[in-house]
């Protein structure tokens, strides 16, 4: 097939300010093209921009003059497809394909923008991505509507240090996270990533679904993740040869000394994630000559249904840097259950400098909702229950301060132990209309 770069290259760069370029019906391949400021690349149904299979066709990598604290398919963003940097409003649209033309990962990036402003990508189809599909860094109001991912082999859609970005209506099926907002420093400076709304997206994953951090160098602010359904499913790697991996549903995380604050995740719907919420501060410290926790407040988890769960959701800080305000209502956790009473009694590893992810936990002492290290906890309008018997309670509270815990309906412990568990804890109040068998307090 013919190389398609200099002649596409060509158009981009004729194009006057405001043109639209087009791909015709048919199939074009190409290695690293330069996207113009006020240009809109339009893919035509039937069009297929197909990414070159020899990586010498391709950008090479950057060589930062910094120590971004990063792995390389965070840090680069010229080993690309598409490649765009400082430009301004450049539309990428379909409905065509672009074909990332891998069946591994570690290739080039689909879409690679950096410090861009006013972006658009719309209804577009990307297959077969060895990278990060729609890898963002430092950009400013981005619309991303209507976006299909399929076969990708990492993550989705990732913002990092991005403002003002909007991820809607788009289905994603990755090997990796589906989407995720990070906040490194792959500028080489602390940049947060703030005014994110990520709504009416369908995601299939094999890792975590809707995710922030594990790079939280710079702050997270004024976040929001809303009707989203999510499922770990099976059957679509099948073809691959591939066991599936499902971690965490929700995934809230800063370890490298940033802060997450105001987060409103609603009306999310998942099918078969391990933990259905997994919301970690730690302190790995990327980026930190002395590692230091950052702080995660002001969270609002509501109407949230979760069935299939394996692993028991968890909220959990530091010994001495509590997560702080958060908030539950209406959430529905079914899970499978099957977990015997001496998990109850094992320590919990505090792992306050391991890569956060909920496969570090695990099988904890509650088969429902596992809190440590949090101030001002509010549940209400919740249950925890289990399709077969399991011996933990539903829930346990340890080390944790000004909780309140009202109408909650939970699966007791078949051997007649209780359904909640307070160790450490202070200033609780339990609802008197807390649907459970019993009530137990250790120090």
């Amino acid at each position: 097939m013919v190389n398609d770069t200099v002649a596409i290259q060509a158009a981009i760069d004729a194009a006057a300010p405001g043109e639209v370029v087009v791909f015709p019906p048919g199939d074009y391949r190409a290695g690293t093209l330069h996207l113009r400021d006020r240009l809109e690349l339009r893919l035509a149904a039937g069009a297929t921009l197909i990414a070159s299979p020899d990586d010498r066709d391709f950008d090479p990598r950057e060589k930062l003059a910094y120590e971004p604290f990063a792995d390389r398919e965070t840090a680069d963003f010229r080993f690309a497809l598409l490649q765009g940097r400082d430009v301004q409003h450049v539309s990428i649209v379909g409905p065509g394909r672009i074909d990332g033309n891998r069946r591994s990962r570690g290739g080039p990036k689909p879409i690679a923008l950096k410090q861009c402003r006013h972006v658009t990508i719309r209804d577009l189809t990307l297959e077969n991505a060895p990278n990060y599909n729609i890898s963002l860094l430092g950009c400013e109001h981005v619309d991303i509507r209507g976006v299909t991912i399929r076969n990708g082999y990492a993550d989705g859609i990732d913002p990092d240090c991005c403002r003002y970005v909007r991820i809607a209506g788009c289905r994603v099926e990755s090997r990796d996270d589906a989407i995720v907002l990070k906040s490194s420093l792959a500028l080489g400076v602390r940049r947060p990533t703030e005014y994110v709304v990520v709504t009416d997206c369908k995601l299939v994953n094999v890792r975590n679904g809707l995710k922030i951090g594990t790079e939280s160098c710079g702050d997270f602010r004024d976040i929001v993740f809303r009707n989203c359904t999510l499922a770990g499913r099976a059957d679509i790697w099948n073809a691959f040869d591939l066991k599936p991996y499902p971690s965490a549903g929700v995934s809230l995380q800063t370890v490298d000394g940033g802060r997450i604050e105001r987060v409103l995740i609603s009306g999310i719907t998942m099918e078969n994630m391990r933990a259905p919420l997994f919301v970690r501060l730690g302190e790995r410290g990327g980026g930190q000559a002395v590692p230091a926790a950052g702080a995660l407040t002001n969270v609002t988890i509501r109407d949230v249904t979760a069935t299939g769960a394996e692993w028991p959701s968890s909220i959990t800080g530091i010994p001495g840097h509590d997560v702080s305000d958060i908030t539950l209502s209406d959430v529905r956790i079914s899970a499978r259950g099957g977990g015997d009473a001496a998990r109850l009694s094992r320590r919990v590893p505090e792992q306050e400098r391991e890569y956060p992810d909920a496969a570090r936990f695990r099988h904890l002492p509650a088969h429902g909702l596992y809190c440590r290290h949090v101030t001002r906890l509010r549940i209400e309008r919740t249950a925890l229950t289990v399709r077969t018997p399991d011996a933990r309670p539903a829930l346990v509270l340890e080390d944790v301060r000004e909780a309140t815990v009202k109408t909650l309906v939970a699966s007791a412990p078949g051997d007649g132990g209780p359904a909640v568990w307070l160790r450490s804890t202070r200033d609780c109040i339990l609802d008197p209309h807390l649907q459970a068998t019993a009530l137990r307090t250790a120090d």
